[in-house]
Order: structure tokens, then sequence, then C-alpha cells
């Protein structure tokens, strides 16, 4: 689909920059990625309360909670799981925009796919955060029950299962969750995030 050539991009008169001089932090995407399970959205949101409490600007991306709303006219067929990605690429884009640190919470299990939305930030504003999880604990956690219906073939092309998870060659941070507690993960991502003067 081809855009109109009446669409102008336009630039507004508060800069990222003011929005980071008012916060007094610099804005970016903590982008979570791993299998189903393996504690994404639990690592995601203890970060952004960690973060919080720091008077930080800060929001979460969940990958459930946006296709209540946002992508719930998307399936889970391959097409639409990239599509979903984009999506969230460009909302974590706005938020980084606005000055907001933004953790977001998906599977995003193709690299292409993850390439594609590290594409769309300047350097430094895509912080990806591997959650290493063997597929074993997370299909033993299964806390809504996705593996065993996978398993069962109630859910096709489910990744881990019947669709591959392609982990990231160079993660910015790397969370081995069969060494490190959820506080030290809090810790490891908040001492990257100091190192790389984005809370200063």
């Amino acid at each position: 689909m081809k855009l109109s050539n009446n669409i102008i991009w336009h630039y507004m008169t508060v800069t990222k920059k003011n929005r980071h001089d008012l916060n007094g932090h610099k804005s970016c995407v903590l982008w979570f990625t791993g299998l189903s399970g393996s504690g994404k959205s639990t690592l995601a949101n203890a970060v952004d309360y960690a973060l919080f409490q720091q008077n930080c600007r800060t929001y979460v991306l969940d990958g459930d909670n946006i296709r209540h709303g946002l992508n719930s006219d998307l399936s889970f067929e391959e097409k639409d799981r990239k599509e979903n990605i984009r999506r969230i690429g460009e909302v974590a884009k706005l938020f980084v925009d606005s000055g907001i640190i933004v953790s977001s919470a998906f599977i995003s299990p193709f690299r292409d796919d993850r390439q594609l939305v590290r594409n769309m930030f300047e350097k430094n504003e895509f912080i990806e955060v591997f959650v290493d999880c063997p597929i074993q604990v997370c299909e033993n956690r299964d806390p809504k029950g996705l593996y065993k219906k996978a398993r069962s073939g109630m859910i096709p092309g489910f990744t881990g299962i019947d669709s591959p998870y392609e982990k990231p060659n160079h993660p910015e941070i790397l969370i081995d969750t069969k060494q490190m507690t959820i506080e030290q993960s809090v810790q490891k991502i908040m001492d990257y995030l100091n190192e790389k003067q984005i809370l200063s």
C-alpha cells in the first residue's frame, strides 16, 4: 500500500533532548526477548518498578496487553506476528521520542524482526535484553498452559515447539535465569543503564 504524497513529517518545537533535560534521564527501549514463560514480563515489571522508584518516566509494553487493543486484529500466523513486532517497534519509538524509558516484553522470536525494530532507533536507544531460559524450565512453569496446548496440537506454530526461536547473537544484556535471581537481573540492567549514562 502506497502512502499518500500529501503526508508530511511534522517536527515539534519541544525536542527529545528537551524532554531528557526535564526528566533528568535519557530515553530508550529495553527490548526483552525470550521464550514464552522465560520471565520477560516479570523482569520488565521489576525493572520498571526500580526505575519508578528513582523517579524515572517509564512504561511497560506487554505482549498480551497490546493484543487486547492495538493489535487485536492480528493472528499468530507468521505474517501477523511480524506485523505485531513492527507495530510495537513504532509505538516504542514514540515513547522514546517522548522521553520515556519503555520496557517491551515480547517473544519476538526472529532476528530479522528485532533488527528491523533496532534500525528504527538512534545509537544506544535500543537495548536488547535476552532472557535466556531453557525450554524445559519454561515448559515446566507454563503459567498460561500454552505449552500443554501446543504439545496437544491446539496451538500450531508455537515458538519453541514447532516454530523456531532465534537467540540474539549479541544482545546488549544477557540474563541467565539459571544463574541469576530476579534481584540480580534487575541490578544488572540498572548497572547497564548507569554505565551508558542513561539514568544520569
